[in-house]
């Protein structure tokens, strides 16, 4: 899978999306969106400002109207949803940090505000196919983790912006119901793991993978106890979780992922609860990602 050539945005027809109710938006925000855009000599044939609980039926009218280019600036929730209705023949996707965790946006953007991610793009716009994966009718494109431990990522968050004092307040919260339940990981139907979390990681996320493998990467977690499980998460925030020694890690086309009864799951960045068995199967070319060139 190679990047494409760039593509001219002052012809495209653009549509953007704003959930105000995400962590770091407001109504403000959406006449700052449209502010950044005319910097650059772009405008909107359609900017929605609103909340997320209206989302489904704004993303099926913008959609409708088939943009070349969607802007979606919200939370992990909001950017998944909306990833989720695009498709291999578009919109291009361009979707802007606007919560907490912003794992897709960290994964095509890396640590860029929204306006400093929105400003490399529209200077030098490349499109990038996105491979994905999909779970129990749901999909995530960069990272997915299942378990106990899951709940452990608001205090990985708070810890890589410095906010120790609310790392240890959420990591003691989390530490109750973390590592009370063991799941079993299998890749392509063979070998396996138990964990009391799994990741999966697709592409995008991956420092193993290429960009154009069609593989997903999965690590599964085993802390020794609450010790470890707070030193897993806090050393995390600012190195490669997967060199810890507490972490199995395999490449594989499917993955499956054993437990009994509920379990907490992250599916980028937005939180689901998970029953009993799981699949997770890749999705090639899920869909067009605008990043800067």
């Amino acid at each position: 899978m190679s990047w494409t050539p760039a593509v001219d945005l002052k012809s495209a027809k653009i549509a953007a999306v704003v959930n105000v109710a995400s962590g770091r938006c407001s109504r403000a925000t959406g006449a700052a969106l449209r502010g950044q855009l005319a910097r650059h000599g772009l405008e909107p044939a359609h900017l929605w400002c609103g909340l997320g609980a209206d989302l489904p039926g704004v993303l099926d009218e913008v959609l409708a109207d088939k943009p070349d280019v969607l802007i979606v600036l919200g939370g992990d929730g909001t950017i998944r949803t909306a990833a989720e209705r695009c498709e291999p023949g578009g919109p291009l996707l361009m979707p802007l940090p606007g919560g907490t965790m912003n794992v897709l946006p960290r994964a095509l953007y890396g640590g860029r505000t929204w306006r400093q991610a929105l400003d490399a793009v529209a200077a030098r716009p490349q499109v990038r196919p996105v491979t994905g994966a999909e779970v129990a009718g749901q999909r995530f494109f960069a990272a997915a983790i299942f378990g106990g431990p899951s709940l452990l990522q608001e205090a990985r968050e708070a810890a890589r912006y410095g906010e120790f004092a609310l790392a240890a307040r959420k990591g003691l919260a989390a530490l109750r119901t973390a590592l009370d339940r063991e799941l079993i990981c299998l890749w392509d139907g063979g070998d396996g793991a138990k964990g009391e979390a799994v990741a999966v990681l697709c592409p995008l996320a991956s420092a193993r993978l290429d960009p154009g493998e069609a593989r997903l990467e999965a690590a599964v977690i085993h802390p020794e106890g609450p010790i470890d499980a707070v030193r897993l998460v806090l050393s995390a925030a600012f190195r490669d979780w997967r060199a810890d020694p507490d972490v199995h890690c395999a490449m594989a086309e499917t993955i499956e992922v054993l437990g009994n009864g509920p379990f907490p799951g992250l599916l980028d960045g937005e939180r689901f609860t998970f029953e009993g068995s799981l699949k997770v199967r890749l999705v090639p070319e899920a869909f067009l990602a605008l990043t800067p060139g």
